[in-house]
């Protein structure tokens, strides 16, 4: 049996991952996690055989979890599970070290066969992530989108911001002090020239950083 653990912060969506999970013959859910430091220790403590992870989750978000997953179990093949279809995100979670995408809209078969194949040591880019990549190969790594021009831990800044956290919440989430924070938060609003929280929220929900 593929011993799997579910980290989504949507309780019905977890709940109907399980169903499936459970009802493929094949595989069964040995814990679930509602958010990103949850995911992380619950990973570490029972070591199961495939993580599936989304990106967007309270705390510390998707990609982080998975570099903080992997310094620790290097071997442990993640999948992303996500809304988000943008290039930007596949590369991110590749780049990473997960060992697969894959989109909440792909029928439920795929996402077995995804846990099936990074289980077995291979990778798994659902339809739409593998065009994206195409995209962002066929363009030379450069799409010319304001978001290319962020790090992965400015985009975790920025997503945190957008959600109404407070410096100090983020600054605890990413063990970075208070100053860091707002050091990232000057640069966000030079480098999107923007003005101030609210726009920066704006931003982040057009680019489906969150969810509006």
């Amino acid at each position: 049996m593929i011993r799997v653990l579910l980290a989504d912060d949507h309780s019905v969506v977890r709940d109907g991952l399980r169903r499936l999970v459970e009802g493929a013959g094949d595989m069964t859910v040995v814990a679930e996690a509602a958010d990103g430091r949850e995911a992380i220790r619950k990973a570490r403590e029972i070591s199961p055989d495939v993580a599936v992870v989304d990106i967007s989750m309270p705390g510390l978000d998707g990609l982080e979890v998975v570099r903080q997953i992997l310094a620790t179990h290097p071997n442990m093949p993640i999948l992303i599970l996500t809304m988000h279809e943008e290039e930007q995100y596949v590369v991110r979670a590749i780049g990473a070290g997960a060992k697969g995408y894959i989109t909440k809209r792909s029928a439920a078969e795929q996402l077995l066969q995804a846990i099936r194949k990074v289980h077995a040591g291979g990778r798994y880019l659902s339809e739409s992530a593998s065009d994206a990549l195409a995209a962002r190969m066929a363009k030379g790594g450069d799409t010319g989108s304001l978001m290319d021009t962020l790090s992965d831990r400015e985009i975790q800044v920025l997503r945190a911001l957008a959600l109404g956290r407070s410096n100090r919440e983020i600054a605890e989430a990413y063990s970075i002090s208070i100053k860091t924070v707002d050091t990232y938060r000057f640069r966000l609003l030079r480098k999107l020239d923007l003005r101030n929280n609210a726009e920066l929220t704006r931003f982040a929900i057009r680019n489906r950083i969150v969810e509006p």
